[in-house]
């Protein structure tokens, strides 16, 4: 492989000759460069390597669509489910199980067309967390109403 590499850098070109008397020799050393600007770039610029074709990343993009609008509507039935345990009237006399459901429709409805999916997931994990942290609460007061309700009864 050396010395063909070798016979191939000493190959010269010939011209006709300018003049009858006068044989003009350009030696050019071939492979030591790119004859074009098209050839340094596919020789020396790294290339983002393609394995899926346009119809392959379609397919990829509607798989991660799909998944965030199968979360959001996960997301949209645990609200509805997590609601059904706030039973008590706000202080207008309607049932914060409707509050909650008409505000959760309302944030979904507004985030309904959003494309970025940086901020589709931050939604979604905000509303999860306040969904937990909602639970959590509701558990928490249930749990000191229970107590109390024993430690009064105790005391009778």
């Amino acid at each position: 492989m050396i010395p063909y590499l070798r016979k191939c850098r000493s190959l010269t070109i010939h011209l006709k000759p300018v003049f009858d008397s006068d044989i003009v020799f350009i030696q050019r050393f071939l492979h030591n460069g790119p004859d074009t600007v098209e050839e340094l770039l596919d020789r020396h610029v790294v290339k983002k390597e393609k394995s899926l074709n346009d119809e392959e990343e379609e397919l990829l993009n509607r798989q991660r669509l799909t998944s965030t609008r199968r979360e959001a509507l996960a997301l949209y039935r645990d609200i509805f489910r997590a609601t059904r345990f706030f039973m008590w009237p706000d202080s207008r006399g309607v049932l914060w199980r409707d509050v909650l459901r008409e505000n959760a429709r309302k944030e979904f409805e507004e985030a309904r067309f959003e494309k970025d999916p940086e901020l589709v997931t931050r939604l979604l994990i905000g509303g999860r967390d306040a969904v937990q942290s909602a639970l959590e609460k509701l558990a928490e007061k249930q749990k000191q109403q229970i107590s109390k309700e024993r430690d009064g009864g105790e005391g009778r």
